[in-house]
């Protein structure tokens, strides 16, 4: 029988059978406190655990933390990420478990390697077991943990568990495991044995992980992934997709309808790959879980109005990794682009008034700060919902990784490992990329600016890019880095006021300041429920009329009407009314 040590803080020692104790935690830290950010990877391993039938007698917990929970916070504020990895680690240790199970992102590398050392400080006999895409790209690159995973972990990490907690045995040799005190520099590294769907135990199924504890759920329909975009970890993945069983999938959206949940990531990289099967999930979604929100991964290559038509039906948001509209670029990094058929089928999802939003990435291997604004240039034409702008990361087990000396890149070592210079990009003009990125996120997509961005810029016949480069020195200017709603559109009003002025445009004013006054005034109703009375300078039902896309027509031919205007909400939606 096993007996290992458990240090309290008043330096008492007690020695425990791990017969008396028996628990086994599965952990991570999430990058923040948001349904977008569930511990899910954790979660499925924590289920692994309890249905492979070899812990019984164990207790299998979940346990999750947040960099925005208040007690990470005040120990992150008392002595930074070190004194965060020891509150974590204390909190671990105080459920005296035999092993802890980390799962390893970029946002929570150092900090869970950091917790493991503090752990084995507590308790050095603690098994310290970890796996996630951070360990997967380097398994051999972490000293802190025991045991490190390759691959997925919901056979490799209950085997190991079993050998070391029930068989007892010292040198484990199956695939995708490596051992930090034999490790063999020159070993190949190798992946472990991936779960078949149809055997993998569900989280949400078996009470695992309970979604109405974050007001949502992350939901995977399918693993892998058939391209093989260098920069993501799935470049050196499976080239093919697993689905999970539909009889699986609908018992849990069953139960997401049942916990009355109000959203769903769903994590799928290209959920429209089989558009059989993604109408069909569609047309299930519709029937089991009406009015909850869905927000889905595609390719815009394999858009076409059918599909269209199918997402229209139910509350979603699709997000298309459009990362450069150069096609060029774009083959450095293994990926494709026809430009017209790109915006082609984007347009069916404007006609079906479907919601989207497009990613785009500065640093790319080829590309530069001009080839970056055209890139804005391209994807703000095509009215997407949100644009999503990113610095590259070359992200260590990826083809990136291994093509960027080609490429003669510099870059982080550290996570986020964001590229620091290419031949084409200088460190200058990445700064400059950063400030124009946020610049675009405030003004473009919290701005919820989609509705009238393109009518009150073809006035002034300049780029979207232009526009938003002097928008982000106008934001310097300000000096001001607390921005809710409400500040952001006054920003925009006084912005607008200021270009339209010196362009000869003053008449133009009164209905822009409308078309954004309203607009911000809805999306607040929309988003969180604010109902407010705003002023506006004609009737609001002619700003809201398809007549003011056209600002210039619209001021000659419109009549002005200073209006006070009460926005509110409905079941049906925001709604408006003069007083």
């Amino acid at each position: 029988m096993l007996a290992f040590r458990i240090d309290s803080e008043s330096s008492c020692n007690t020695f425990v059978s791990i017969k008396d104790i028996m628990k086994i935690i599965c952990t991570t830290v999430l990058v923040e406190t948001s349904p977008q950010a569930m511990p899910l990877g954790a979660a499925c391993i924590a289920s692994a655990i309890k249905s492979s039938g070899n812990f019984d007698e164990f207790d299998v917990e979940l346990i999750d933390f947040s960099r925005e929970d208040k007690e990470f916070i005040k120990s992150f504020k008392k002595g930074g990420e070190d004194n965060a990895a020891l509150m974590i680690a204390k909190s671990l240790a105080k459920k005296s478990p035999v092993a802890v199970c980390f799962s390893v992102y970029v946002w929570n590398h150092t900090i869970l390697d950091k917790t493991a050392s503090e752990l084995k400080k507590i308790n050095q006999n603690i098994i310290c077991i970890a796996g996630g895409p951070e360990v997967t790209a380097d398994p051999k690159n972490f000293s802190n943990f025991d045991y490190t995973i390759s691959g997925q972990g919901e056979i490799a990490v209950p085997i190991l568990l079993d050998d070391l907690l029930n068989k007892h045995k010292k040198n484990i040799e199956e695939p995708g495991i490596y051992c930090a005190d034999c490790k063999n520099e020159n070993a190949i590294i190798s992946r472990t044995v991936p779960c078949a769907p149809e055997k993998t135990p569900s989280p949400y199924l078996d009470g695992t992980l309970d979604p109405s504890k974050y007001g949502g759920a992350l939901w995977e329909l399918a693993r892998g992934c058939p391209f093989k975009c260098s920069y993501c970890y799935e470049s050196k993945g499976e080239k093919k997709i697993s689905y999970f069983p539909m009889e699986r999938l609908e018992k849990e959206i069953e139960l997401f309808a049942k916990k009355k949940i109000a959203q769903v990531f769903v994590l799928d990289p290209t959920y429209n790959a089989s558009k059989e099967r993604a109408i069909k999930m569609l047309k299930i979604i519709e029937k089991k879980a009406p009015g909850m929100f869905f927000y889905f991964e595609a390719r815009a290559e394999f858009i076409d109005m059918e599909i269209a038509k199918a997402f229209s039906k139910i509350p979603c948001c699709i997000q298309f990794g459009l990362q450069s509209s150069n096609p060029n670029v774009l083959k450095n990094v293994h990926r494709t682009l026809d430009k017209k058929k790109f915006a082609k089928n984007i347009g069916y999802l404007n006609e079906t008034g479907v919601t989207f939003g497009f990613d785009l990435i500065y640093g790319l291997p080829g590309d530069n700060l001009a080839g970056f604004k055209h890139s804005i240039d391209f994807a703000l034409e095509l009215y997407p919902n949100n644009l999503e702008l990113f610095c590259l990361s070359v992200l260590p087990g990826t083809n990136l990784f291994d093509d960027a000396p080609k490429y003669e890149m510099k870059w982080d070592k550290n996570p986020p490992y964001h590229v620091l210079e290419t031949p084409q990009f200088s460190k200058e003009d990445l700064q400059k990329a950063e400030k124009l990125a946020n610049a675009t996120n405030i003004f473009y997509t919290q701005g919820r600016a989609v509705p009238w961005f393109n009518s009150i810029l073809y006035p002034l016949h300049e780029k979207a890019s232009s526009f938003l480069c002097e928008f982000a020195d106008y934001l310097d200017s300000q000096n001001d880095d607390s921005l809710d709603s409400t500040k952001i559109e006054k920003l925009q009003i006084d912005f607008v006021k200021e270009k339209y002025n010196k362009a000869g445009l003053k008449k133009l004013i009164p209905i822009a300041q409308d078309l954004i006054t309203m607009h911000a005034a809805l999306g607040r109703c929309t988003f969180d429920g604010t109902e407010s009375q705003v002023i506006t300078n004609y009737h609001p039902d002619d700003v809201m009329s398809e007549y003011a896309t056209d600002l210039i027509f619209f001021t000659k031919n419109a009549g002005k009407q200073k209006c006070h205007v009460r926005i509110f909400d409905t079941k049906n939606g925001a709604d408006w009314t003069t007083i």
